[in-house]
């Protein structure tokens, strides 16, 4: 996934994220093949409904996908109720490794695509679910994309979805925090990179339309003092200070804006990434306002979340960021085939369209027309410093509030 907000402790891992994370299986009914149907395999025995899981196991992004993966696993024994079968059908996963390169991950969709198999779930990079969701496409499989959060797979095509939350909806949550932006000053301040101004741009877009005025502080990415910038921000007067800063500069930035006085006055935005990323903050950290797609307990405890955080936590995992978005994808997968098909992945994805359903974070609902998901996000802040920092929930921003504007689904 890529993150802008959450981006201030791994550069590759917000880069896809312009601001700022699966698909279907299961059984049938009369014929081989269809809902309900428990059909066999040559050996007689009844055929399994082969997954295959593409995200990073490697690379840069291998703490995200370890968080999707454990939460895929604990989501499909929700979802099977311990039994691994959908509709009476086996479920079948074999996972590869993309290490968040495109070639890898699209070579590895192939071959599994070659195998036969018609469903594919995971994608941790946004620049991999690009390259993915065309393949899905051209060879009609069902494909879940997750936690990669690029605004660009919702409504790509029409056997694209997605398990995880989008860029957009981030951007809605900050401006949660900001009121009504109508003549409120927002500046963004982030590096002078492709990152950066993808970030400044995505704010003017989403903020701006609802009346902000929106400016900006971008920092060369080698920029090592960054007291400056915090002045500049500072003496600009916003009402809202956006942050999108990615890389090992993090705790510096953070220090210089606590430093400055501008944590004291102006509202300070930035995402909630990561568990690893909590310390990055320091003394700062309790100043800052943070959306958050998701973090353990955000879900108010609700019994599906209990059962994910039980699930993950009894295998040995430690439930975390992107834990939902595997979580979800599982959900998803068992509902497309049973209630859709095993096979028909037009069957699959029309099973999903409209779905609404009880998740990790909350409801949430596939929306037809594009497949996005609606789903809730949140804000928090942090208490503790150091090893010790943990978020608190502000509140919780219900899926309507933050739900993307609709476009409609190529193909």
């Amino acid at each position: 996934m890529r993150s802008s907000l959450t981006g201030t402790f791994s550069s590759r891992s917000v880069r896809a994220l312009t601001l700022i994370a699966v698909g279907a299986l299961v059984a049938g009914c009369s014929s081989a093949g269809t809902a309900g149907t428990a059909s066999a395999g040559s050996d007689g025995r009844t055929a399994s409904v082969k997954v295959g899981l593409v995200y990073s196991r490697s690379g840069l992004l291998a703490a995200y996908g370890k968080q999707y993966e454990q939460g895929f696993k604990a989501g499909l024994a929700y979802a099977t109720h311990g039994t691994n079968k959908a509709g009476g059908h086996p479920v079948e996963v074999t996972e590869q490794d993309d290490a968040g390169d495109p070639a890898k991950a699209v070579a590895a969709a192939k071959t599994l695509v070659g195998k036969g198999y018609k469903i594919l779930a995971g994608t941790t990079d946004s620049g991999v679910a690009l390259q993915m969701a065309p393949l899905a496409a051209q060879n009609k499989v069902l494909y879940v994309s997750g936690p990669a959060a690029t605004d660009a797979v919702t409504g790509v095509n029409a056997y694209t979805f997605r398990s995880g939350r989008q860029s957009y909806q981030d951007i809605l949550a900050a401006g949660t925090l900001l009121g009504d932006a109508k003549g409120r000053k927002v500046t963004v301040l982030a590096q002078n990179s492709a990152f950066g101004q993808a970030n400044v741009a995505a704010v003017k877009s989403v903020l701006g339309k609802e009346g902000a005025h929106v400016g900006s502080v971008l920092a060369p990415s080698s920029a090592t003092d960054l007291t400056p910038f915090a002045r500049q921000t500072r003496a600009g007067k916003p009402d809202l200070v956006f942050v999108a800063w990615a890389g090992a500069t993090a705790p510096a930035l953070w220090t210089a804006l606590n430093q400055q006085g501008v944590l004291d006055a102006s509202k300070v935005v930035t995402g909630l990434a990561g568990t690893a990323s909590y310390p990055v903050f320091g003394p700062a950290g309790s100043k800052v306002a943070f959306l958050a797609h998701y973090f353990p307990g955000a879900g108010g405890g609700n019994p599906v979340e209990k059962a994910m955080l039980d699930g993950i936590t009894k295998a040995g995992g430690t439930p975390d960021l992107f834990s939902p978005d595997g979580f979800t994808a599982a959900q998803m997968i068992v509902h497309a085939v049973e209630s859709g098909s095993t096979t028909d992945t037009a069957a699959m994805a029309k099973a999903l369209e409209g779905w609404s359903f009880d998740g990790p974070k909350g409801k949430e609902q596939i929306r037809a027309t594009d497949h996005a998901l609606l789903q809730p996000m949140f804000t928090a802040r942090l208490k503790g410093t150091g090893s010790a920092a943990r978020p608190e929930l502000i509140a919780g921003i219900p899926m309507t509030a933050v739900a993307p504007p609709a476009t409609k689904t190529a193909g």
